[in-house]
């Protein structure tokens, strides 16, 4: 289970922040820097919080195929989190083009319009269902 945080919720009471965090990742829970790159982007979150994933907001994406300083903040963010071995989610992905050189460059999971409009509950799970039984038929069990 992820629990995403906002970069501004971080600056406020940073030791009280700090010691939740850190309770909270000893129970299991991974913690996630949303909108990364909006907000402060003090590195000191990065070195001193018990960070796992970073999500790179979407105003860095939409323009990656287009605008050669969004190519490279990305591309910095990507490489930043990978030697500090955090996972990266690139949000806002909506062609190929964008998923393309995100995947060349490493990133590590994709949310956006290129994979499915957001969908009610009720809908996604009647698509797993669908997937599920599509995936167990084409399965030949023998006795």
């Amino acid at each position: 289970m992820n629990f995403e945080l906002t970069e501004s919720i971080l600056i406020h009471n940073l030791d009280e922040t700090k010691r939740k965090l850190f309770e909270l990742r000893e129970m299991g829970i991974r913690l996630a820097i949303d909108d990364f790159g909006t907000g402060y982007s003090s590195l000191q979150y990065l070195k001193n919080l018990p960070i796992d994933v970073i999500k790179i907001d979407q105003s860095f994406i939409n323009d990656i195929t287009l605008d050669v300083n969004d190519r490279a903040i990305v591309q910095t963010i990507i490489s930043l989190a990978k030697n500090l071995n955090l996972w990266v989610v690139a949000e806002g992905v909506v062609n190929q083009e964008q998923y393309d050189f995100l995947k060349e460059k490493g990133c590590d999971s994709y949310q956006g319009y290129y994979y499915s409009k957001p969908i009610p509950m009720a809908e996604l799970l009647s698509v797993i269902e669908h997937k599920k039984n599509e995936l167990l038929a084409g399965i030949n069990i023998k006795n």
